[in-house]
């Protein structure tokens, strides 16, 4: 009976230096993904500032000072729209 009990303690202590050695593991994985997803992040933000540099001004979306010169923009009571 006593020598049961040792290979469950064995046997549980095996197991558990096998977790933590898995759980180190998938530490420095996600340590490794997380500093991937940061360097790509700031690879955008870089990316996006030299497109930003190359056309400042996309034709596409229209600015507020063009609107605004437009005069096509009014005010539109709240009452108006609820009929």
């Amino acid at each position: 009976m006593l020598t049961l009990h040792w290979l469950l303690t064995t046997f549980a202590l095996l197991i558990a230096a096998l977790a933590l050695a898995r759980a180190r593991r998938v530490t420095k994985r996600l340590e490794r993904l997380t500093e991937s997803y940061w360097e790509l992040r700031y690879d955008h933000g870089q990316l996006h500032a030299r497109v930003a540099r190359l056309d400042p001004e996309p034709a596409a979306t229209p600015t507020v000072e063009a609107s605004q010169q437009s005069g096509s923009t009014q005010f539109v009571p709240l009452s108006s729209l609820k009929r």
